[in-house]
């Protein structure tokens, strides 16, 4: 049997997001690799295997970690939060492995995106509103340039994740083209029990988020979708 690794998508944080896929392999694995910065150690308490904390380890030990123990017959799990799919950084530990023979398979969870929308209840897509949504960050040490002022230009709904520490940065930018009465939305730690959503427009989000003290794991949610209420769908006639 070929030696594989599992690359699932934990969600936002509720365990009960968690696919039934990915539950299946977690109560099987032999090796749980997770960030611990960012995915709890007590998510995974009723996991039997053994737990790594991958938090400060190089690429390189991480993958020869799971190259040794899959190799060795064993399951081995590697957990990301929200959906693999966005920022995960899956694609150079995918491409180690391969080399090394070892085959992957990657399960999709729910991104903190579609748990912030469902917070609020919200449509991020929404004819004649907003038909487009960009995913995205802003620009920092790792991205020179985010081009916000010209996706601001677009009618889309725009989410913005790893950023709500330059909101400041992130309501200039925007203010630019949309103005300061555009809606905006924050979504810290989307699906757990400390949840907390503060909305506003562009001329005050930012204060509300610093009084919140809000200054990671949150999703930013910018576009006129905030408040398309009562446009009845084609969809019903």
């Amino acid at each position: 049997m070929k030696a594989k690794v599992y690359f699932i998508g934990f969600g936002p944080g509720d365990p009960e997001l968690l696919t039934l896929k990915a539950h299946k392999l977690l109560s099987k694995a032999d090796l749980i690799i997770y960030a611990g910065s960012i995915v709890p150690k007590e998510c995974l308490s009723t996991y039997k295997g053994l737990k790594v904390n991958s938090h400060g380890m190089k690429l390189e030990e991480i993958v020869s970690l799971m190259e040794r123990e899959a190799k060795a017959g064993k399951t081995v799990v590697r957990v990301h939060s929200g959906d693999p799919s966005i920022y995960s950084a899956i694609n150079e530990q995918i491409e180690e492995l391969e080399k090394r023979g070892i085959e992957c398979e990657v399960i999709p969870g729910i991104s903190s995106v579609l748990a912030s929308a469902a917070s609020l209840k919200l449509e991020l897509t929404s004819p004649g509103i907003s038909e487009f949504v960009f995913i995205g960050r802003p620009a920092g040490k790792t991205l020179k340039e985010d081009y916000l002022e010209e996706v601001a230009k677009i009618p889309c709904t725009i989410v913005l994740l790893l950023g709500i520490d330059k909101i400041d940065y992130i309501v200039e930018k925007v203010s630019k083209v949309r103005g300061s009465k555009e809606p905006v939305a924050v979504v810290y730690h989307a699906s757990r029990d400390d949840e907390i959503i503060i909305k506003g427009k562009l001329e005050d989000i930012a204060e509300k988020v610093k009084k919140a003290g809000i200054n990671r794991t949150a999703t930013i949610i910018i576009g006129k979708a905030l408040e398309n209420r009562g446009r009845r769908s084609v969809l019903y006639g």
